[in-house]
């Protein structure tokens, strides 16, 4: 849960700051967050969250 809550906010702040600066347009953004909501509840939403799930993992290993 805390992975899902963290990359939420990590890809909000993302978002508004492209928003913001970069020249995305909010009516692209808010067709990516509808896409996001759809691709959740699809059927490869597990597959996806998986794969998140063990890219943090190789990620949180990685010694500095």
């Amino acid at each position: 849960m805390a992975v899902s809550v963290s990359a939420v906010v990590l890809l909000a702040i993302i978002t508004f700051l492209l928003v913001k600066n970069g020249g995305l347009k909010a009516a692209h953004a808010i067709v990516c967050t509808l896409f996001g909501f759809y691709l959740a509840s699809s059927s490869i939403a597990p597959t996806i969250s998986k794969a998140t799930t063990s890219l943090v993992d190789v990620i949180g290993e990685i010694k500095f």
